[in-house]
């Protein structure tokens, strides 16, 4: 069986798995700190429950002051097992130092430890920096695409919008592989999403439906998406 390529050391952060009851309430704190929620994003019950029932549940700790949180639940994707990775948020201040990698490289190997063949998650397709993250940094697939997956939502980075979502999948022990394509397309993202549901959501909402219906009839005709491209476009491909 491969084994995932370690994560990249950074200094004073560690990622660890998550049990006692003041770090699954810090957790929660940091997560609705990053959603800029009036309410918790999930609450320390529901963690404790992930956690004790076999689920995921991490921190990110700089120096022992928790800066990130991820929590997830067994799932199957494709009939086999996997982790599907719900909420991972990090803090303001400490975003693009190579946390978010970090965290998800813990994944892969709390999975590979398990026996997990997939780590599937879900992000919004009109955010261009987790479309490249996601995509161009870690080589996850989208496997679908769900319109309005949670309905009307109402935190600081959401409200004013439909909440459609791509679903990702990405291999736990092995790297996705895609036949040469005969043609490609590049499906065009807004440069900044969040703000532009926050001044002019008339435009944010035309970008959503642009977005949507290209993509949907892109996977209805065959298309999949073989990369993001650096100036924020998803690179579609058709193999007939």
């Amino acid at each position: 069986m491969a084994t995932p390529p370690e994560e990249s050391a950074l200094d004073g952060v560690e990622i660890r798995n998550l049990t006692a009851r003041s770090d699954l309430a810090a957790a929660s704190e940091v997560l609705q700190q990053v959603w800029g929620s009036a309410t918790p994003l999930v609450a320390i019950e529901l963690l404790r429950a992930i956690e004790h029932s076999g689920g995921y549940v991490a921190g990110a700790f700089d120096h022992e002051r928790m800066v990130g949180a991820s929590f997830g639940w067994l799932a199957r994707h494709r009939d086999q097992p996997a982790l599907h990775s719900h909420v991972t948020g990090i803090l303001p201040g400490v975003r693009h130092t190579g946390i978010g990698r970090a965290i998800k490289q813990h994944q892969r190997r709390w999975a590979l430890d398990r026996g997990l063949d997939w780590i599937t998650w879900t992000f919004d397709p009109l955010v261009r920096v987790n479309a490249w993250f996601n995509i161009g940094v870690l080589g996850a697939e989208v496997a679908d695409y769900v319109e309005n997956f949670y309905g009307e939502m109402t935190d600081s980075m959401n409200a004013n919008d439909e909440s459609d979502r791509l679903v990702a999948a990405w291999p736990v022990t092995t790297s996705i592989e895609h036949a040469p394509g005969v043609r490609t397309i590049e499906v065009a993202t807004p440069d900044d999403i969040v703000m532009l549901r926050r001044t002019d959501p008339a435009e944010a909402q035309r970008w959503r439906l642009q977005v949507r219906t290209a993509l949907e009839e892109a996977f209805a005709a065959g298309g999949r998406v073989r990369s993001f491209s650096r100036d924020g476009a998803y690179v579609i491909e058709f193999t007939s």
